[in-house]
């Protein structure tokens, strides 16, 4: 064992000289690459930048792109019903300029129709399912039959793809309410099958009277933060003319809450989900929840374009500028177009 000893030292010596000459020999790489330097910007130099993006996305607005959601749905007269047909099917939706996101929608647009009916009217909704799973329709608000409540496995089976489901009631219960997906909730509605229903009261009251009437349905879900569908640029303004008086119907159909700001002018608040306000209140912030629905009376005194969003500013601005939330009141004066 001694002997074999030996032999293998030097043997192991010569391995490790012979590897130490080779790194020797090998010449060292002492190039290197210059490195590009980026140019050091000044802080009005940075300020000017971010100035011109903000600048950007305010001279775009209200910026055009395809679709257009939230729009009224005339019914079908039948032996004094009124018929609504809502087709449930997956598109394509130009949320803002250039960014279009897959949605599910209702008739093709985002919100799905408006649906406006009279309280007592006989209403029949008929539900054409061409999406990839089951759905349903719940009419959020309206204090329906039980069988017409449309939550699967509690009121109704789901309607499953390629088939269809017919929902008729009286309506009973006048207010600002909604209709969405009841099933895979979370999903469905956050990727667009949801819209307004608002009944007219047999008797308004007067101090509830308004020039114009306007619905803003706000989501957080797939698409961003969303006001009828469409992200700042792309959002609609609410344009009225200088002493007309402006209704405004929020609706949350999102999971995040949004305190929507006025600029200008303050709110009064008039009904809360559906329900007259005993004693209707001012403010000029407004916290919707999800599934709340506020009523608010504008009284367009104030001549200007208010910038009118929601106040969790990441909802609404950036360092790139103001995005999602955002739209304007547009109180034009009196003789001006």
């Amino acid at each position: 064992m001694g002997a074999t000893a030996a032999v293998a030292l030097p043997a192991m010596a010569s391995l490790t000289a012979c590897a130490e000459t080779k790194a020797a020999a090998a010449p060292a790489d002492t190039t290197r690459v210059a490195q590009p330097t980026a140019p050091v910007l000044s802080a009005r130099q940075k300020a000017d930048a971010m100035d011109a993006m903000h600048e950007k996305g305010v001279k775009a607005f209200p910026a055009k792109t395809a679709g257009k959601g939230n729009q009224l749905l005339a019914p079908r007269l039948e032996k004094g019903v009124k018929v609504y047909e809502l087709t449930a099917e997956e598109i394509q939706w130009e949320v803002e300029p250039g960014r279009t996101v897959k949605a599910w929608a209702y008739n093709g647009q985002v919100p799905g129709p408006q649906i406006r009916v009279r309280e007592g009217d006989r209403v029949r909704v008929k539900l054409i399912n061409k999406l990839s799973q089951s759905t349903a329709i719940h009419f959020h608000g309206l204090e329906l039959p039980n069988d017409m409540d449309g939550v699967p496995f509690i009121t109704q089976p789901p309607v499953k793809p390629g088939e269809s489901w017919t929902y008729e009631f009286t309506v009973p219960n006048a207010g600002s309410h909604m209709y969405h997906s009841h099933h895979n909730a979370a999903t469905q509605v956050g990727n667009g099958l949801l819209g307004a229903f608002i009944v007219a009261p047999k008797r308004p009251l007067p101090a509830h009277r308004a020039d114009l009437d306007y619905v803003m349905v706000l989501n957080d879900g797939s698409h961003g933060y969303t006001l009828n569908g469409k992200g700042f640029p792309a959002t609609e303004p609410l344009v009225c003319k200088q002493g007309q008086t402006v209704r405004i119907r929020f609706m949350n159909e999102g999971m995040l809450i949004h305190p929507m700001h006025l600029h200008g002018m303050h709110m009064t608040v008039i009904a809360k989900d559906r329900w007259d306000q005993p004693a209707p209140w001012k403010c000029d912030t407004l916290n919707i929840a999800p599934g709340e629905r506020w009523d608010v009376i504008v009284k367009a005194t104030n001549p200007g374009t208010w910038a009118f969003h929601c106040h969790i500013l990441p909802h609404a601005e950036s360092e790139h500028g103001m995005f999602g939330m955002v739209t304007a009141l547009v109180v034009q004066k009196v003789g001006v177009a």
